[in-house]
């Protein structure tokens, strides 16, 4: 018979960081339920590949939204790990914990237990930090964090063009002081890429308590309001894995939400209306859906020193050769070596704009958008008021849900996106630049008003792919949470939710750090034990917040 005392659904960030703590004393017996297959290859494991498995049916769930009304109804694209390692292993491998005040903002709304003083032991627990702040970064967890080399100039001209208009810098975002012109950071370890994969699933499987099993998911089995056991189809075949003690959802922002509601949990008129029993009436189930969105602003370079000169067949081929014999050169980072967190205007306490910067002029599709060189920065505002859901499209657990991001449905979210680019511009004025810098090639020079930026950003704008929020923790007696500050689903015994779907709102930066951190921190309420000690260090806040954006 199938069976363990703990049973996750998902291979990723969070859910793999389970089956590793869980199974770390050698008391308890795991299983880890995926879907996907596995992450061996150059695709996934070379960092500059990142913008291939991303786009592969073989390794992404394929999930993509309702055409978005305030975006003229187009459709973007959502994707989500369908490998082992989850997200961890397609994403852009940018390593970013999120700032102090987001965290505290988790507890203000009910989270309790979750603020930066409580989370910061974890993720000192989980890492394991080359050059990051002494004091403030763990060094000996499994997660490898390191920084890109920055041998190409415009690294240092993106940084020196922040401190010329009069940004701060910051040495390590992820240590006291997000805010400023800095590094960037990286999961990225002797080359290769860091997932939780790499990171703690290998390690885990590694024991006799752990195993991974290859299945789809179709449901919690719920056995007088207790769950006994997920429902998984695997080789044709629909069979029952128990669960002696809890069975925790991991399986993302978009499958976590689907799996509560083909399980009974969730708003009872929509489940009703789906032919599904209710087992638990939480309308949160598939609420607040959020993410970051970007936009790239793409300048020419007046000389030849950025990666335009290597995306042709020959420099690929090359590079790839030097990675797999080596694990070094251009194959071995993800481009993403210089970054900025800003406030978007005097007071705003702590930054609501990052920067992704990278000395390319690409595509989406990875083609050149440059006629000869270019560099961009990728922008966007870290707390939209916009939100959305995820619902089901039938009772079919192969059905894709439903997903409505309502992106730019705010209209703060309009006037953030035209201060980004204009910002941006600004940065890229500076002297820093004048010995690279040509002509604006997006948006271009004669896109300047309101409404012409407007009209740019209805078109261009992209998911930065940091969906969360729709399984949201909160207090036990809030109707709209899902999970209490310990992760237990609010009305079923034995069921769990830990991964960015609980997250109350999305944290600044990218949400593979925050999701990894969710799972280490869960562990340790669900085997009993008391939380690590809260952290007494103060974060660095700007003492000019309140009169200046700098």
């Amino acid at each position: 018979m199938q069976e363990a005392d703990f049973v996750i659904i998902g291979s990723g960030s969070a859910g793999s960081a389970m089956a590793y703590r869980l199974s770390e004393d050698g008391k308890h017996s795991v299983i880890v339920i995926e879907f996907g297959g596995t992450d061996a290859g150059p695709l996934i494991q070379m960092p500059s590949a990142l913008s291939i498995p991303m786009n592969m049916a073989r390794y992404d769930w394929g999930f993509s939204s309702e055409p978005e009304p305030h975006l003229g109804g187009r459709v973007l694209v959502t994707p989500r790990g369908k490998v082992i390692g989850g997200s961890s292993s397609i994403n852009g491998m940018v390593y970013v914990r999120g700032h102090a005040h987001d965290f505290d903002h988790w507890a203000e709304q009910g989270a309790a237990g979750w603020s930066y003083a409580d989370v910061l032991p974890y993720f000192k627990r989980m890492e394991n930090s080359h050059g990051g702040e002494d004091g403030w970064r763990g060094a000996s967890g499994p997660l490898h964090v390191q920084r890109g080399p920055r041998t190409n100039p415009l690294y240092a001209a993106f940084v020196e063009a922040g401190r010329q208009a009069g940004f701060e810098l910051t040495d390590d975002y992820n240590g006291s002081k997000q805010e400023g012109f800095g590094p960037m950071e990286q999961t990225i370890h002797n080359g290769r890429r860091w997932s939780v994969a790499n990171a703690y699933l290998r390690p885990a499987l590694k024991r006799q308590n752990v195993r991974l099993i290859s299945g789809f998911a179709r449901r919690v089995v719920i056995e007088n309001q207790r769950a006994a056991g997920v429902e998984i189809e695997a080789r044709g075949q629909v069979q029952v894995i128990r669960a002696r003690r809890e069975v925790i959802v991991a399986a993302s922002s978009i499958n976590s939400p689907k799996l509560l509601m083909m399980s009974g949990i969730g708003p009872a008129r929509h489940l009703k209306d789906n032919g599904i029993a209710v087992v638990a009436d939480r309308p949160g189930v598939g609420a607040n859906l959020q993410d970051h969105l970007e936009l790239y602003i793409q300048q020419e370079a007046t000389r030849p020193i950025t990666l335009n000169s290597v995306l042709n067949p020959f420099s690929k081929a090359l590079i790839g050769a030097r990675w797999m014999f080596f694990k070094t050169g251009l194959g071995a980072t993800n481009h993403f070596e210089a970054a900025a967190f800003v406030r978007s205007r005097a007071g705003v306490d702590y930054p609501d704009i990052q920067y992704h910067f990278i000395p390319a002029a690409v595509r989406y599709d990875g083609k050149s958008a440059a006629k000869s060189h270019g560099f961009q920065a990728h922008v966007g505002p870290m707390r939209s008021k916009s939100r959305g859901s995820v619902t089901l499209r039938s009772p079919d657990p192969k059905d894709k849900p439903v997903i409505r991001f309502n992106y730019m449905s705010h209209p703060d979210d309009w006037s953030d996106f035209r201060h980004c680019i204009r910002l941006t511009r600004e940065i890229f004025g500076q002297a820093a630049f004048d010995p690279y810098r040509g002509e604006e090639i997006s948006p271009g020079r004669s896109v300047q008003s309101d409404a012409e930026l407007d009209g740019f950003i209805r078109n261009h704008v992209e998911s930065a792919f940091h969906p969360c929020g729709t399984c949201r923790m909160g207090r036990k007696d809030d109707a709209t949470a899902v999970v209490d500050p310990e992760c237990r689903v609010i009305g079923v015994d034995g069921l769990r939710v830990a991964d960015s779907s609980i997250f109350p709102r999305v944290t600044n930066g990218n949400l593979n750090g925050p999701s990894i951190m969710t799972g280490e921190k869960a562990s340790d309420h669900i085997l009993g034990r008391t939380p690590l000690a809260p952290s007494n260090q103060e974060p660095w806040i700007n003492p000019r917040w309140q009169t200046s954006d700098r």
